[in-house]
């Protein structure tokens, strides 16, 4: 049985983000069509944005301390580096030269980053559980400001990602 998003901790929810991400980086690759693209890029996009958002300003700060300070310095760089190409991608149109190719280097980016996050031998959400961290607290603070994010994205207000480390 799968559990909601309230019933989630803040691993549960960001690894569930992550799912969420592959998900649609996979009908991507599958896609046809150029509006059909365009739709899967932006919806990526804005999933991406809100997901770095919430661990920017929520998890990473309350990791700091109980898990290495260097697999977040380098979680935030990869954020940035994925910055980039999101930004670019939004203001693109999927018949430009190289926009399948930023796709492609957007989802290998993301794919190490989950990887490093939730995958590989004393990963960030280990560490955190670990830790002792109140994960369910987490969870509900990562929701709430995921939910403000998302209602902005729909109104068209969440603008372009923005680096922190660059």
């Amino acid at each position: 049985m799968t559990k909601n998003a309230e019933e989630m901790n803040a691993t549960q929810l960001l690894a569930n983000d992550h799912r969420t991400v592959e998900d649609l980086f996979e009908k991507y690759e599958k896609a046809s069509g150029l509006e059909k693209k365009k739709d899967l890029v932006r919806q990526i996009c804005t999933e991406l944005k809100i997901h770095t958002v919430i661990e920017e300003e929520i998890f990473y700060p309350a990791c700091r301390g109980d898990v290495e300070d260097e697999d977040l310095d380098e979680a935030l760089v990869e954020h940035d580096s994925a910055k980039v190409l999101i930004n670019e991608l939004e203001n693109a149109s999927p018949d430009e030269a190289f926009y399948d190719s930023k796709v492609t280097v957007l989802q290998e980016q993301i794919e190490h980053h989950v990887k490093e996050e939730e995958r590989q031998q004393g990963n960030i959400f280990s560490q955190a559980r670990k830790a002792g961290l109140d994960l369910d607290d987490l969870g509900s603070k990562l929701l709430a400001r995921k939910q403000e994010l998302k209602q902005q994205a729909e109104q068209g207000d969440l603008g372009p990602a923005k680096t922190t480390t660059m």
